[in-house]
């Protein structure tokens, strides 16, 4: 088995520069507080919900297409499942667009307006 050379050993160990940087990059985001972090989440939380509704109803829509006896019924589900999935991502949007907005207002009041 090879032994590890003090050069590869220096390749594989973080350098305290590089450590210093991560840190650095992370303080410059301490502004953003537990809240920004919480609402982030919860964004992130709701659109993995969504998909795994969507995935569901893809599921579905497939299996009423397998059991379709004639292209009027195949054109029928069809219809549905695109009308269906129009209407959620458009709820979806609205809500996501909604809890956006709701995040920004109290760090917009804390944080100097500069022009651009």
């Amino acid at each position: 088995m090879p032994t590890k050379t003090e050069s590869t050993a220096r390749e594989t160990t973080p350098s305290s520069s590089n450590q210093d940087d991560a840190i650095s990059q992370l303080a410059a985001l301490s502004w953003m507080g537990s809240t920004w972090v919480e609402a982030i989440s919860e964004m992130g939380s709701e659109v993995a919900r969504f998909v795994a509704e969507r995935i569901s109803e893809d599921v579905k829509a497939q299996h009423a297409l397998l059991h379709c006896k004639s292209l009027s019924e195949m054109h029928a589900v069809q219809a549905a499942f695109l009308e269906r999935a129009y209407d959620q991502y458009t709820a979806e949007t609205d809500k996501l667009l909604e809890r956006g907005g709701a995040i920004l207002p109290p760090f917009l009041a804390t944080t100097k307006h500069t022009p651009v």
